[in-house]
C-alpha cells in the first residue's frame, strides 16, 4: 500500500471521529457557557461539577447496586411485556372473538399516559414491583401490534398455496406466519427497549423503591443536590444507550417494518 493510499484510508476514520467529537464539544461548551451566565449551581451546574460528582459516585458499592437493581427491574418488565405481547398477538390472530375482546383494551393501554398507570399500579403492588409492571405495560402494546402486523403480512398467493396443500392452522403458523412475523417482532423489541427504560425510571421516580436510579433522582431533586441530579441523569442516558446497543447486537441489527 502506497503512502497516498494509506492517507486516503485514514481520512474516513478521522472524519468519523470529528463528526462524533465536534457536536459533543459544542454542546458541552454551550452547557458551560449557560452555567457561567446563570452563575448559580442550584439552577444549572457546569459540566465539570457534574463530572466530579459522577466520579465520586462511580467507585461506590451503592452506585453499582442501584444501577444493577434498576437494570434488573426494567429487564424483567421488558421480558414479561414481550412474552405477553407475543402470546396476545397469537391469541388475537387465531381467534376473532379474542381479537374483538382484547384489541380495544390493548389500544387503551397504549393510549393511557404512563403517569396514570404508575399511580394506579402503586395502589395495587409494592413500590419495588411498580417499575417492572410499568415497563411490561409499555412494551406489551408495541410488541402486540407489530407481531400482529407480521402475522397477517404473508401474501394472499402464499396463503392460497398453503390452502391448496391443505395445511392446518398449526403448520401455517409454523411455516408461514411466524417466520413472517419475526422481523416485525425484532423491530418491536428494539423500539421497546428505550420505551421500557424511560417508563421504568419514571416509575422509580414516583414510587421510589430502595436501590433505584429513579429514587436517587427523586432525592437529588428533593434535597436540591443538582449536580447529583445531573450525574444520575447522565447514568440513565448512558445505560439506556448501552442496553439498546446490546439488544441490537443480540438481535443481529434492525428488523423489518414496525
Amino acid at each position: 500500500m502506497t503512502p497516498s493510499t494509506g492517507k486516503r484510508a485514514e481520512r474516513p476514520a478521522i472524519n468519523k471521529i470529528v463528526r462524533i467529537i465536534a457536536p459533543a464539544l459544542f454542546w458541552l461548551g454551550l452547557w458551560e457557557l449557560l452555567s457561567l451566565i446563570i452563575g448559580q449551581e442550584l439552577f444549572l451546574p457546569g459540566p465539570l461539577s457534574v463530572a466530579r460528582r459522577l466520579l465520586e459516585l462511580l467507585p461506590t458499592a451503592d452506585f453499582w447496586r442501584t444501577a444493577a437493581m434498576t437494570l434488573t427491574r426494567i429487564l424483567a418488565g421488558t421480558v414479561a411485556g414481550v412474552a405477553a405481547g407475543i402470546i396476545l398477538a397469537l391469541l388475537t390472530f387465531v381467534s376473532p372473538a379474542a381479537s374483538a375482546l382484547l384489541s380495544p383494551a390493548i389500544r387503551v393501554v397504549r393510549s393511557t399516559p404512563v403517569a396514570s398507570f404508575i399511580i394506579l399500579v402503586l395502589l395495587w403492588v409494592g413500590s419495588s414491583a411498580v417499575p417492572v409492571a410499568i415497563s411490561a405495560l409499555m412494551v406489551l402494546p408495541v410488541v402486540w401490534e407489530n407481531t400482529s402486523a407480521g402475522l397477517t403480512s404473508p401474501s394472499r398467493e402464499m396463503l392460497e398455496m398453503a390452502g391448496s396443500y391443505e395445511m392446518g392452522l398449526l403448520r401455517r403458523l409454523r411455516y408461514i406466519h411466524l417466520p413472517a412475523a419475526l422481523p416485525y417482532l425484532r423491530s418491536a423489541v428494539l423500539s421497546s427497549v428505550g420505551l421500557a427504560w424511560k417508563s421504568g425510571v419514571a416509575a422509580e421516580v414516583l414510587a421510589y423503591p430502595r436501590h433505584a436510579i429513579g429514587t436517587k433522582i427523586y432525592y437529588s431533586k428533593l434535597y436540591l443536590e443538582v449536580p447529583s441530579l445531573f450525574a444520575w441523569t447522565i447514568v440513565v442516558v448512558a445505560l439506556s444507550m448501552i442496553l439498546e446497543a446490546l439488544v441490537r447486537l443480540a438481535l443481529g441489527g434492525k428488523g423489518g417494518a414496525k
